[in-house]
């Protein structure tokens, strides 16, 4: 799920044990509490939350009354802000998307047999390729007529896609992200990977300007997702693609709904693990 960490903060993990049937329903609900990043693991979930904005107190009674109606164990654990570097170069490995992109830092050898290498530092921004929703993205990227197409990334992390596209020939690349490391992250990523063209806005989706865009690609939660549909349409160019990963289940009839709503055309999707990514033209 498309969230990011703040790289000076202090934060807890909250470490979830509970049944793969009601997963997504959990991550559901912590997504409207103050949580900003979520993994998934094995068991169940980490949840990681600033330490500034976690009032304990309150978020072990919503846990309770939640306890209640789903069964699930949970603990907490703190972690100091200068951990999170060491934590992410650690778990950080390079990974291959089929024969056609491969993702590593720049610590790691070269990828060997792939048509396209990203070198990727995260620092505490999402968007490495691990996580279920970007992989799928760069899969759809793959039949894309990205070769001189006017390309936004929208909630772009690490710059990953943007790059991806700019790599794919795309004529144009804007990238937008709300958080300030974010978007840092993603103009020195843009920069390892000799893609300096693409311009990168801290901020919502007003500080990118009007587009219009031939491909946008966003890798955002739902709510995110629902609110900005509008805008996102009328960004959109006719005909034009939009690709919408980041979505639960338990969410996409929604989404869909409210896209067919505006004008948007589903026209394909795809699934890895729970995630889901849609792809609509207008």
């Amino acid at each position: 799920m498309r969230k990011d960490k703040k790289i000076a903060l202090n934060y807890y993990q909250y470490t979830f044990v509970i049944a793969e049937t009601y997963r997504d329903i959990l991550l559901a609900m912590l997504s409207e509490l103050p949580f900003d990043t979520f993994e998934e693991t094995p068991e169940g979930l980490h949840a990681f939350i600033p330490e500034p904005d976690t009032d304990q107190a309150a978020i072990a009674a919503q846990l309770l009354e939640w306890q209640q109606q789903w069964p699930f164990q949970y603990e907490v654990t703190f972690i100091p802000a200068q951990n999170w570097n060491a934590v992410w170069e650690a778990n950080f490995q390079p990974i291959v998307v089929d024969d056609f992109c491969g993702v590593r830092a720049d610590f790691h050898e070269p990828s060997q047999g792939v048509e396209y290498e990203l070198v990727i530092n995260p620092k505490m921004a999402f968007g490495t390729g691990h996580h279920e929703t970007t992989y799928m993205m760069m899969q759809a990227m793959r039949s894309l007529p990205l070769a001189g197409a006017r390309v936004l990334d929208y909630g772009c992390g690490t710059g990953i896609l943007a790059i991806l596209a700019a790599k794919m020939g795309a004529s144009l690349v804007d990238a937008v992200d709300i958080e300030e490391e974010s978007a840092a992250n993603s103009i020195e990523n843009a920069r390892l990977n000799q893609t300096p063209d693409i311009k990168v806005f801290h901020g919502t989706l007003d500080a990118v300007g009007q587009g219009p865009y031939d491909v946008i690609l966003a890798n955002i939660n739902r709510n995110v997702i629902l609110e900005s549909l509008p805008a996102l349409y009328a960004m959109t160019a006719s005909p034009g693609v939009l690709l919408i990963s980041g979505v639960l289940q338990t969410d996409e009839d929604m989404v869909t709904a409210q896209a067919e709503s505006l004008g948007f055309r589903k026209t394909e999707h795809w699934h890895r693990g729970r995630g889901r990514l849609s792809a609509f033209s207008s």
